[in-house]
């Protein structure tokens, strides 16, 4: 598991694919909010003048100099439901992201959010 505060320091690097391919750069991490454990991390794509930001699971990842290397292929990131590079993740907006992966979204018992930016 990457610790937090270690892919903190990867803030701006490269994202790649499991095939070397770059995504984009990584802007921010998202923790699982039952276990506070990196779940997430979003990737800025896009032309220099019409950025987005998209999710992107961190289980699997693997952190080497200036990249972090996901499992996911970058053409099924690209088309990760995305926010503007100003936005913050609606709560509702959460279990549509986990779907894209085909990942099981579990929020809290009382319906709190399962990913907190850190």
């Amino acid at each position: 598991m990457i610790e937090v505060g270690d892919i903190r320091e990867w803030r701006t690097h490269d994202v790649v694919d499991a095939d070397g391919h770059k995504i984009g750069t990584l802007e921010a991490i998202y923790v699982d909010t039952s276990s506070d454990e990196p779940a997430m991390a979003t990737v800025q794509i896009g032309l220099p003048t019409r950025h987005r930001l998209v999710f992107v699971p961190l289980d699997g990842a693997i952190v080497g100099p200036g990249y972090v290397k996901v499992v996911y292929d970058k053409a099924l990131v690209k088309d990760c439901p995305a926010i503007g590079t100003d936005d913050v993740l609606p709560a509702e907006d959460e279990e549509a992201i986990f779907r894209h992966y085909g990942l099981t979204y579990q929020p809290g018992t009382g319906g709190e959010r399962q990913l907190a930016r850190r």
